[in-house]
């Protein structure tokens, strides 16, 4: 059997707790970590360090932590493959958690590699899952509202994968689905968290906002529960940015908190229909270019609150998701990512080790 190089690496700060507050990387504490693919751009957090390795070829895999955005972030900032598993897969016993509700597994496990077969293998010991054989997808279903809300132009992450799958799997295998819409009607819950000044806004997708909304909501209250005590005595110095938010975080109250509960349980229920058995839902990983290491800090929550409308649907369903590598647009890492129902991991990391070569081919 082949020997892999592996390692662990800093991340920001306490890493998946501040996740939510922070995805870009970057810290006051050690030093923002370089990113290989693009140096003047952040790496992506909190798993900044993890990513980094992998991408700058240091090591072959690495381990990352994904409650709200941690490992699917870094990964498609870094233009390596990121995969976050079923909410649950692996035991949370004896971890101190962040967001009871999001945490995904052995400090919140995801990881990292740049060759999906090490991606699958990691994941079937991580997991402890059989081997299997791939199993054909039943349908590939594109979130069109999805990939209109990027930056970037849709032949360069839609269309490749829709070739891709044509080719591999055939044309009857694509589907298509305004993602807003299907969430908005089946997710009744998400009332409570809808900004009605905003639905007509054409760079955002209302409903996915208030998905979340409600996500951030819900974490932001079990981050006050687990660790208030702990940032009111000891007042740590925490980085500009993320500062604001952790205080934010404390001061949450319990208004509206059943409801986010309710806006999980109704949106598994709902991409589970929609999916099948088998299927897939195809949107980006984020919906722009990693912001320069200099940016603005104003314009931060631009860049901040925008991919958590994608990013939610995973973070609320407790579905899988891979964030896969697509080469570069205007010299920067392009990612697409790929939702499974919850506890289709096995069937997930098998497709992308059947997909992938088939994807580069067509960039």
């Amino acid at each position: 059997m082949p020997a892999y190089i592996f390692s662990f690496h800093n991340t920001c700060y306490m890493c998946t707790f501040f996740s939510l507050f922070s995805m870009y990387g970057v810290t006051k504490h050690y030093g923002t970590p370089t990113n290989p693919c693009v140096p003047d751009r952040v790496p992506g957090g909190s798993s900044s360090g993890s990513a980094v390795a992998v991408a700058a070829k240091l090591v072959d895999f690495s381990l990352g932590t994904d409650t709200g955005a941690s490992v699917r972030v870094p990964a498609s900032y870094c233009g390596i493959l990121g995969f976050r598993p079923s909410l649950g897969a692996v035991s949370t016993v004896g971890v101190l958690p962040m967001s009871q509700s999001y945490d995904t597994v052995v400090s919140h496990l995801g990881w990292f590699a740049r060759d999906p077969m090490i991606l699958n293998r990691v994941g079937r010991v991580l997991l402890h899952l059989p081997d299997v054989d791939p199993i054909k997808p039943s349908q590939i279903i594109i979130a069109e509202d999805c990939f209109r809300l990027s930056t970037i132009p849709s032949d360069r992450t839609a269309q490749v994968l829709v070739k891709s799958i044509e080719k591999l799997f055939g044309a009857q295998c694509v589907k298509h689905v305004i993602l807003g819409d299907h969430v908005k009607d089946k997710v009744p819950s998400l009332q409570h968290f809808m900004d009605k000044g905003n639905e007509d806004q054409e760079d955002d997708i209302p409903s996915l906002a208030a998905l979340s909304s409600a996500m951030r909501l819900l974490q932001r209250y079990e981050f006050k529960n687990y660790h208030a005590k702990w940032v009111t005595k000891v007042n740590p110095d925490f980085g500009p940015g993320i500062s604001e938010r952790i205080w934010d975080a404390i001061k949450a109250t319990g208004e509206n908190i059943d409801f986010c509960h309710s806006v999980r349980t109704e949106l598994r229920a709902a991409l589970t229909a929609l999916l099948g058995d088998h299927g897939i839902l195809a949107l980006p990983t984020t919906p722009g270019e990693p912001p320069k290491v200099q940016a603005n800090p104003a314009t931060s929550d631009i860049f901040f609150s925008r991919p958590f409308s994608l990013l939610s649907v995973a973070g609320s369903s407790g579905f899988c998701q891979v964030s896969i590598p697509l080469g570069r647009y205007d010299n920067v890492p392009l990612a697409i990512s790929l939702v499974a129902k919850h506890g289709s991991d096995a069937f997930l990391l098998n497709l992308v080790e059947t997909l992938y070569d088939t994807l580069q081919e067509t960039i």
